[in-house]
């Protein structure tokens, strides 16, 4: 398998098909599980922003969202098991991308909620967020490289109206360029946001850039696995990187695992 600049495979083909079965079926082969790890984080801070804000459908943007994953999981109460099972169980090849969507509208349909929250996604695959708006795990949809282009005057508008940024290990290969252009979006309000970022990745240029924008970022207590390592390859270059930025895989990246860590960010005051 192909390594990238990170140490890390490269796995940027399962994000830009049009349906999720790659995706799942090769996730799943490594036990990737971090959004069941997040879950209750997020609904915990959807939670208190609604009682504290009194905003009773927020809006999450969620960085990096794929086919909408943290939505499915968040707004219509599936595990990731209940995910591998349904595009990596043994019938999804007997699917076609119209009778996988069908069956998801129809999913969807049956858990709809009133007046919880909204998902917006944005991510650089077009046909990833094709698939989770036509499913309705996503209420809207930012197809943008914020890495490297200021957002259309649409795409401010969509993203001025986040009250809730999420993310689940694309830090790292997100930097604090997206993370800046979205908490600028609106000219005044500034979402809350809840990042999972993997040990390898340092978060301090990301809290430096929020801080300026008035934030306070803090670390929430714990480690949270997201993945096995694919070879033994990726865990040795892992593990260099980890060296070099002084965090040591003692019992942790050491034993197979990526492991990341949660930093929440709110608005000072």
């Amino acid at each position: 398998m192909r390594v990238d600049a990170t140490g890390k495979i490269s796995l940027d083909h399962i994000y830009t098909r049009p349906d999720p079965r790659d995706y799942f079926g090769t996730l799943r082969e490594l036990d990737y599980n971090i959004p069941d790890l997040a879950r209750p984080h997020f609904q915990r801070l959807i939670a208190e922003y609604r009682e504290v804000q009194g905003v009773p459908a927020p809006t999450v943007l969620d960085i990096g969202c794929s086919y909408g994953i943290n939505a499915a999981l968040v707004k219509y109460g599936l595990t990731m098991g209940d995910l591998y099972d349904r595009y990596g169980g043994p019938d999804a090849v007997r699917h076609t991308r119209a009778t996988l969507l069908a069956r998801d509208r129809e999913l969807v349909r049956s858990r709809a909620r009133t007046n919880q929250v909204r998902f917006l996604g944005l991510d650089a695959s077009e046909n990833a967020l094709s698939y989770g708006l036509e499913a309705g795990f996503l209420d809207g949809a930012v197809h943008a490289d914020l890495e490297n282009v200021e957002p259309t005057e649409e795409q401010r508008a969509q993203l001025a109206g986040t009250d809730l940024v999420i993310s689940t290990g694309c830090l790292g290969y997100v930097t604090e360029r997206t993370i800046s252009r979205v908490a600028g979006a609106h000219p005044e309000r500034r979402p809350w946001m809840a990042h999972f970022v993997l040990r390898m990745f340092p978060f301090d240029p990301v809290a430096e850039a929020l801080d300026a924008a008035g934030y306070e970022s803090v670390q929430r207590g714990g480690l949270f696995r997201q993945r096995r390592f694919a070879t033994r390859e990726e865990q040795a270059l892992v593990l260099d990187r980890l060296s070099d930025a002084g965090v040591d895989p003692s019992g942790l990246e050491t034993g197979g695992w990526f492991y990341a860590q949660l930093y929440i960010s709110r608005p000072r005051g």
